[in-house]
């Protein structure tokens, strides 16, 4: 159904050239939308055991069930060597559960049948002999030597996935062992989900008589999901027609290959018939991958003065039964190496080891860039800890070790290049929003009459655009992004990139890049995505790479555009092409600003009076891979206060400023700011997955996973400075996952800053009432 177009109320200035852009919304259906003749529905048989072997599978009874077309087992992928498909990290993963389950609700059988209620019903007919099998869930006890061997499929030895490491060993000890100062924290990162308001699912449509496989898919990455498509089901790519349509949110959850993918179109090559599958929300919640479920123990090595020297980091990686993080190859880690975040370390090392465990598989990028909240949480947090051990503010600690601005661009001593940055007038700024000197103030008041406030800050550094081709791939592919832009006779535009949006706006977005590199009306301008028989070849949109990297294609695809745009009014004004000028709006003549054309009529004129030996038409193809990633930054602080008699916690104000580099439309950077910041609220408040020693999932739906209202979201308060990317095409950063990554710390700082006269130094996520009321009455403080 086609949306109307909805004038939005500018929030600010944009780069472009008009102050209220228009969001462009373009057509487009839910995979719950789609209807086709003759479609059949594919419900999932899930494992109730997190760890068990599978003596037999009957399903002949469900067979025999009214309605039902097909059954799909283990054994049958397996006899057509679909058992195992690839995930983006390297790792294999169980289509349909083969000699055992290694987690709980893990994929044991398909039902295909003609209507939904008709497959779940078929389902409850089959029967599954399991025999249960020792679990382990606690990384550190599946790393142990007598611990049970999960994926006996790897031939391995131990449940141990990868050893990471990054930085300088030798440099960071000898700083640690002359040290005046040295402070240590453990910090767990819980296990959390994206939970996108839609969950995972698919149409496959398969042709017998072209051979040709239409898939409808909720995909952050179509052109990926077709790669991979291809090497599991052996179809040739060219014949997997991928179709990404309105995507309901995805935060990372959508970018892997699901089990559910795969089975619904095996169904479909065997029936002929489309064949359509769509998670429930506790499937959703159970089986789709996780995000964190770190646990780190961070030591900063510092002087007296509060100077830092050097950080050492060790953390253990609970992976789940599969490794299915869609980390670059060269970073099973991710990024975590940017745990250094802000500040001017002389020396870091950092190593990681990922785990294999009884629970569903982990490792997605939620709202992050691959494991950058984990790391940025986790130098926010241990620079809090020292600030309180050497009794300095908080504030003041970080302003005398932050990177100055005259370093950049600053090699890090983990490896990473920061492009651009002002962290001090970016916290300043934030400092004087709040009214910090006052904050304090207040807060020793309240706490002389025995109330608990708290001041948190964070202050971050993002790093987002994978990436640079040299450096970034997925399954080997190079993680460019690209753009195709067409300009028609009329001067209109269709704008095709390899990147898809989830409800960031890239309809406006691109739209505004691409009419400001043509002089063109962003009115003027249509952007298609999600089509792999259209759009050129794509990574996908995660890790904020959406403006660095096909934002970056599409203002240099313009570019290219703009050079034939030059030639062509060259020889309409009659005159050489040194003497065009580009004034932004149209082509002059050096000296003569009346003689001009604009795009308009060039694009006429590429269609019906080029110069002689010219190609007729005027669109370009553009690959861009950046040379670096871009680095954002913010300074966060939030304000709470606590309940004596509850231990609720009250954020009773949060000032949130961003610099994400040249803002293409400040609208659309507001809406992303405050989806972020509302998604940390409720994971530092809300959120977690536990699992009992038994490996059942406590918190399969949202009942028990909870997702705030906005009865329960604070009210936001933003800002934003500006250091442009000195690389990017038009010195944008990308801001979409800044949010999350910069504010589970502020908001942690700040219940522990409240609870601090009680001696608390952390309080591990997720910070419900409970604990705090149990801290409370442990120290006497029973109102």
């Amino acid at each position: 159904m086609a949306l109307q177009q909805t004038e939005l109320r500018p929030m600010g200035k944009s780069i472009g050239r008009k102050e209220d852009p228009r969001l462009i919304r373009g057509k487009g259906r839910y995979i719950d939308d789609i209807m086709l003749p003759n479609m059949l529905y594919m419900c999932v048989l899930r494992s109730p055991y997190a760890h068990a072997r599978i003596r037999r599978i009957d399903a002949s009874a469900a067979l025999a069930a009214p309605g039902v077309k097909l059954v799909i087992t283990g054994e049958d992928l397996a006899g057509m060597n679909l058992a195992w498909m690839p995930t983006m990290a390297g790792d294999t993963q169980m289509v349909l559960a083969t000699g055992k389950v290694l987690f709980q609700y893990q994929e044991v059988a398909a039902v295909v049948a003609e209507t939904r209620a008709q497959a779940e019903d078929a389902l409850q007919l089959i029967e599954v002999d399991y025999e249960p099998l020792p679990v382990v869930v606690d990384p550190f006890k599946a790393l142990e030597p007598d611990a049970p061997i999960l994926r006996e499929d790897k031939e391995k030895k131990s449940n141990h996935i990868f050893h990471w490491e990054a930085g300088d060993r030798e440099q960071t000890e000898a700083l640690f062992r002359d040290a005046p100062v040295i402070v240590k924290q453990d910090v767990r990162f819980p296990r959390v989900h994206p939970s996108p308001l839609e969950p995972c699912g698919c149409v496959a449509d398969y042709n017998s008589a072209t051979g040709r496989l239409t898939f409808y898919v909720t995909s952050q990455a179509p052109h990926a999901h077709r790669t991979v498509l291809a090497m599991v089901s052996g179809l040739p790519e060219h014949q997997i027609h991928v179709i990404s349509p309105d995507v309901g949110g995805g935060f990372g959850n959508k970018v892997p290959v699901y089990p559910g993918y795969v089975c619904a179109i095996v169904a479909s090559l065997k029936l002929g018939v489309p064949v359509k599958w769509i998670e429930t929300r506790t499937e959703n919640i159970t089986s789709t991958n996780f995000a964190r479920d770190y646990h780190m123990t961070a030591e900063i090595a510092a002087r007296e003065d509060g100077r830092v020297l050097a950080l050492r980091v060790k953390t253990i990686a609970d992976h789940g039964a599969f490794d299915a993080a869609a980390d670059p190859s060269k970073f099973p880690a991710g990024l975590f190496s940017i745990v250094t975040g802000s500040y001017d370390f002389r020396s870091a090392f950092v190593e990681v080891d990922g785990v294999y465990t009884n629970k569903a598989p982990g490792g997605v990028a939620y709202r992050c860039s691959f494991r950058v909240t984990e790391a940025s949480y986790l130098i926010e947090r241990v620079m809090d800890v020292l600030a309180r051990r050497l009794q300095m503010d908080p504030a003041e600690l970080r302003l005398r070790n932050f990177i100055r601005k005259d370093q950049f661009p600053y090699h890090s001593p983990t490896g990473w290049v920061y492009d651009s940055g002002d962290y001090e007038k970016t916290l300043n700024l934030a400092l004087q929003r709040i009214g910090y000197a006052e904050l304090r103030k207040e807060q020793a008041e309240k706490r002389a009459r025995g109330e608990f406030m708290g001041i948190g800050i964070s202050t971050f550094t993002e790093i987002v655009g994978a990436g640079p081709g040299h450096t970034f791939d997925i399954m080997g592919i190079k993680m460019f992004d690209s753009a195709q832009i067409r300009v028609h006779p009329t001067g209109k535009v269709i704008a095709r990139l390899g990147v898809r949006h989830q409800g960031q706006g890239h309809e406006t977005t691109f739209a505004q890049i691409i009419a400001e590199e043509l002089g063109l009306s962003a009115d003027d301008v249509l952007i298609e995505e999600g089509d792999t028989d259209t759009a050129p070849y794509g990574l996908g949109t995660y890790a904020s790479r959406s403006t660095p990297t096909a934002g970056g294609a599409a203002a240099l695809c313009g570019r290219r555009i703009r050079e034939k745009a030059r030639k062509i009014a060259a020889h309409l004004l009659e005159v050489g092409e040194d003497d065009v000028i580009w004034d932004g709006l149209a082509f002059t003549v050096k000296g003569l600003p009346g003689r001009s054309v604009s795009m308009k009529d060039i694009a006429f004129a590429a269609y019906t009076n080029v110069p002689e030996g010219m190609e007729p038409g005027l669109e370009a193809t553009y690959y861009y891979d950046p040379p670096n990633l871009t680095f954002p930054n913010g300074a966060y602080i939030a304000v709470v206060d606590i309940d004596k008699g509850t231990g609720a916690v009250k954020v009773r104000r949060f000032v949130a400023v961003d610099d994400c580099g040249n803002v293409i439309n400040p609208m659309i950077v507001e809406g992303q700011v405050h989806g972020g910041l509302t998604e940390g609220f409720a994971i530092a408040f809300m959120q977690d997955i536990p699992y009992d020693a038994d490996g059942n999932c406590l918190a399969p739906n949202w009942m028990d996973y909870l997702v705030p209202t906005s009865l329960d979201t604070p009210h936001w308060e933003t800002d934003r400075t500006v250091t442009p990317s000195p690389h990017h095409p038009i010195g944008a950063k990308g801001v979409g996952e800044s949010p999350n990554v910069g504010s589970p710390a502020a908001f942690v700082n700040a219940v522990v800053d409240a609870l601090s006269p009680l001696g608390v130094e952390h309080i591990d996520m997720p910070i419900f009432p409970w604990k705090v009321w149990s801290i409370l009455r442990e120290h006497g403080i029973d109102e």
